[in-house]
This record gives structure tokens, C-alpha cells and sequence, in this order.
């Protein structure tokens, strides 16, 4: 099943907190608990934000500080109304929304054939 959705992305650093807890954590449980479609927790192995400082999981002085991003795919109106979600968990963070078009796959239907496909996917 093909559907347009958002993709929503968190970019964050593995060490933010909130209560206590990672942050990251706290968004999943959070996005599950307003079942959203879906989410998953990437780490990056380098980046710099804001602060125009590269974080690195190699970063000895400062210790190990990973960049991370969230991402959250679901309709934009579920979308729309996580974002004051997040609006209280996250106190600094990029957030990006890009619309996408989500194919859902399962083992009791069938592929895509190369007809079937969308223009530009291989």
C-alpha cells in the first residue's frame, strides 16, 4: 500500500535528557504512546549543530557524545499534532518535516513489480 506521510526528524545528542531519562527514549515511548505509524532511533557517528561543535562518538576530551536523529513517519495530521509533544520534551533540537510518500510492505502481498513502480525507484 503506497500513501503520501511526513517524515518528521529529531536531531538531538545522546546525552540530552529529559527527567533523567534519554531524550531519544523519551520521544519513542511518547510517539508509541500516540501511536503514531512508527519511529527509529539513528546514531550518527559525527555532526555539528548550533554550537559549531563537531560531536564525535571518538571525542575523547569531551567524551563520547553522538549525534542522533529521530525520525517519526506518519500523516500529517498525526504529525501535526506530536509536534507540541515535542515541543515540551525537547529543549534544543533541530526539526525537520519533508513529505514522503511510504510504502508499506508486507509478506501477504505482493512486490512492486518494475512496472508498478513510481518514476526514479529502482
Amino acid at each position: 500500500m503506497r500513501s503520501e506521510a511526513i517524515l518528521l526528524r529529531v536531531f538531538i545528542g545522546e546525552n540530552d535528557r529529559y527527567q533523567g531519562r534519554p531524550l531519544h527514549e523519551v520521544i519513542v515511548a511518547r510517539a508509541l504512546q500516540e501511536k503514531m505509524a512508527g519511529a527509529t532511533v539513528l546514531p550518527g557517528p559525527e555532526g555539528f549543530g548550533r554550537s559549531r561543535t563537531i560531536r564525535s562518538e571518538l571525542d575523547v576530551e569531551a567524551g563520547p557524545s553522538t549525534p542522533m536523529v529521530v525520525e517519526i513517519v506518519d500523516r500529517e495530521d498525526k504529525v501535526n499534532r506530536f509536534l507540541p509533544v515535542l515541543d515540551e520534551l525537547v529543549e534544543s533540537a533541530l526539526i525537520t518535516l519533508e513529505r514522503v510518500r511510504a510504502i508499506h510492505y508486507r509478506r501477504d502481498r505482493p512486490r512492486l513489480t518494475a512496472a508498478a513502480r513510481p518514476p526514479g525507484v529502482v
